[in-house]
């Protein structure tokens, strides 16, 4: 038997899975760290193996130095992610993290790593950039919006040092996140699966829909109650449809998958 990959700076294993017959790989959004999804590992376990990205510059990873662009992100996680490939995979990013997935997936496609399904949630299509210049603002101004969001504890923002730990973190990922464009025309082979907050200010459902415009593979929306940080809230409900559309893929081997007949995604 082939021995596993090993976890390490990037890749967090919160709940090993080593029978399940896929691996979903999670990526944080803006300020976010890889612990976010332990709920998802411990949901979808012993089902589909779940690993969370964990970036530089926070927690255990603080006093490496942030990347501040999302094609950086991805260009470092792509040589991470390919040991983990050995079974289907399939990425799972929020926010920010969804605009790192679809990077992600489009160079593991042209390594000839496809993802099966790629899920991008909480945020707009690549080629509906939100014009915003967060990143830009003084401090008080990050943590306004950052508080507006409703996905952060204020108390972090009291506390001094850990103020000071923190707003470097989130400015760099919003310089990631607001400073994004896809290369035009960029699409993916494998399928793509787009979920949202009904009432997220940051991406429309419009917006949202133009994921459709980014794949071959099929497309399908899903929506929740809640806003930009439905997610936190409903994350036993997500992880049973991640569930069960990961099921319904039915990917047969590495780097390959197949929609099963009839299945409703």
């Amino acid at each position: 038997m082939t021995a596993e990959p090993a976890a390490g700076l990037w890749i967090r294993r919160y709940c090993p899975a080593p029978d399940a017959r896929t691996r979903l790989l999670c990526l944080p959004y803006a300020g976010g760290s890889a612990p976010f999804y332990l709920p998802f590992a411990r949901s979808l376990a012993p089902d589909v193996d779940v690993l969370a990205v964990q970036y530089p510059g926070r927690q255990d990873r603080l006093r490496e130095p942030c990347i501040d662009s999302v094609a950086g992100l991805a260009d470092v996680l792509v040589g991470e992610v390919v040991p983990w490939t050995d079974r289907p995979l399939a990425l799972f990013g929020h926010s920010m993290g969804a605009s790192v997935a679809f990077e992600l997936a489009l160079r593991l496609e042209r390594l000839g790593h496809r993802p099966f399904v790629v899920f991008a949630s909480g945020r707009t299509a690549p080629s509906r950039p939100r014009e915003a210049t967060v990143h830009l603002r003084d401090d008080a101004g990050l943590m306004a919006e950052v508080l507006s969001l409703g996905g952060t504890d204020a108390r972090i923002f009291e506390d001094e040092d850990l103020r000071r730990m923190v707003l470097p973190v989130l400015r760099s990922d919003y310089r990631a996140a607001e400073t994004y464009r896809s290369s035009p025309g960029s699409r993916l082979a494998a399928p793509l699966r787009a979920l949202v907050g009904a009432d997220d200010p940051h991406a429309p459902l419009d917006s949202v829909r133009a994921w459709g415009d980014h794949t071959d593979g099929g497309f399908d929306l899903r929506t929740y109650p809640g806003g930009h940080f439905y997610l936190a809230n409903r994350m036993e409900e997500v992880a049973t449809d991640v569930l069960r559309m990961i099921s319904a893929m039915r990917p047969p081997g590495r780097d390959h998958y197949q929609v099963a007949e009839g299945a409703g995604v």
